[in-house]
């Protein structure tokens, strides 16, 4: 039998569209969250079950144990914008959505804002913290609330990040006759939010008091909490780059320190997720308190020892070796688990990691280069150059049919001319 993914708003059934209309007085089995199930008119005969907590893991058998009738789920808007209708879809292919007007459709209608100048982030079963890499000067952000409490823990979260000047707008039961506003500053925030399905909009000031981090890699070294163990910000910008944060893709950084590289690597795509594998129970803990503070919102910590905790783990797409090169089978385990197109970078400032490095270039491929830097320091009254150590790094790449055909990333450091050739086809 049929499945059809419902979306309902606020206005509940006046709001429908016939087509949901259509669905739902033929249907059998009506799924949905109470408040959802109490909208919809005695016309609709079906069976109505409320969702059990928690929702996710019990869905496919809740589909499989209604297979044989004609169902419908209810999805609060729209069901494809941070909606359950993506979840149904991908146990059930076949099934059919009907949209609504999602909450931030609405919200921009409100506000005059434009759609696609606005930057959404959903705090409905996710980190609020996530909120913070989208935070810039002049911004619009539309933050999709599931809590009375999510407004005041914003303002404070703005406020901690030096953005207490932003102005909030609440939008509560929007499409609804009772829908409601209020505004107000992050600094000076004291309404009281009865609704937990509201829109939070932030305009971000001009000027916040902030160091202006955006997204791009080679934060500032004071951004994080470390005990020394950091790799420096603009080694940092020249790994995650040679990474490649692309959507939806899983980085490992092994031997996390306090996180920098795969904070970053999260902060430069929204939709990447990483795993900071660190043995130290107190710099694990540091890691997970940068990611948030950063709004790193993908990052997860294991804690163990490489490579062995290695097995097992999803397989990545990109990793990161940021100490201990020299440990035997390290670099092999890392390559290996790569997926097909896959990146690992690997850096070193010891001599025998220098010398694993070049073995492993001269065995499997892939460029290397030494990064020196230099930071002015005061020396008496005046200036002068301070040498960081010097950083080899080994950048490899696999194939597109996995580490079983790989080629050579043909990235010539020595004459700083980068091949415009794919590092899947050897010249």
């Amino acid at each position: 039998m049929s499945v059809t993914v419902v979306g309902l708003g606020a206005d509940g059934w006046p709001g429908l569209a016939p087509p949901a209309r259509t669905a739902l007085e033929k249907a059998a089995v009506v799924l949905g969250a109470p408040r959802q199930l109490d909208l919809l008119p005695d016309t609709v005969t079906a069976h109505r079950e409320s969702w059990p907590s928690p929702l996710m893991p019990a869905l496919p058998g809740l589909l499989e144990r209604h297979a044989r009738d004609e169902l419908v789920v209810l999805a609060s808007g729209d069901p494809m914008f941070f909606g359950i209708g993506s979840a149904v879809l991908r146990l059930r292919p076949d099934a059919a959505v009907v949209a609504h007007p999602s909450s931030l459709a609405l919200a921009a209608a409100r506000l005059g804002w434009a759609e696609q100048d606005v930057v959404a982030v959903s705090a409905v079963g996710r980190p609020l913290a996530a909120v913070r890499a989208a935070l810039a000067p002049g911004r619009r952000v539309l933050v999709l609330a599931d809590s009375t409490e999510t407004p005041a823990r914003l303002a404070a979260l703005l406020v901690g990040a030096g953005y207490g000047a932003a102005r909030l707008s609440v939008l509560t039961s929007l499409g609804a006759e009772h829908e409601a506003r209020a505004d107000g500053t992050a600094a000076d925030w004291h309404a009281p939010t009865t609704d937990p399905l509201a829109v939070v909009a932030v305009t971000c000031p001009a000027l916040p008091d902030d160091d202006l981090l955006g997204r791009a890699p080679g934060l500032p070294d004071s951004a994080y909490s470390h005990d020394g163990q950091l790799t420096k910000a603009e080694l940092r910008a020249l790994s995650v780059a040679a990474l490649r944060p692309l959507p939806g893709q899983l980085l490992w950084d092994v031997g996390g320190g306090a996180g920098s590289i795969g904070i970053e690597w999260c902060r430069a795509e929204p939709s990447a997720r990483a795993i900071a594998i660190e043995t130290r129970a107190d710099r694990a803990a540091r890691i997970a308190a940068n990611a948030e503070t950063l709004g790193a919102a993908g990052l997860r910590v294991v804690e163990g020892d490489a490579p062995e905790v290695l097995a097992g783990m999803e397989a990545p797409d990109a990793v990161f070796v940021g100490g201990g090169v020299s440990v035997p089978g390290m670099l092999d385990t890392c390559r290996t688990a790569l997926r097909a197109g896959g990146r690992l970078v690997a850096n070193a400032v010891t001599v025998e990691g220098e010398a694993a490095l070049a073995a492993a270039r001269a065995e499997h491929g892939g460029s290397i280069r030494r990064i020196a830097v230099s930071r002015a320091a005061p020396v008496g009254r005046y200036l002068g150059w301070k040498a960081m150590a010097p950083v080899t790094q080994w950048i490899f790449w696999a194939g597109r049919d996995g580490v079983s055909g790989v080629a050579s990333q043909t990235l010539d450091v020595r004459k700083s001319t980068p091949s415009t050739t794919p590092p899947w086809r050897t010249p």
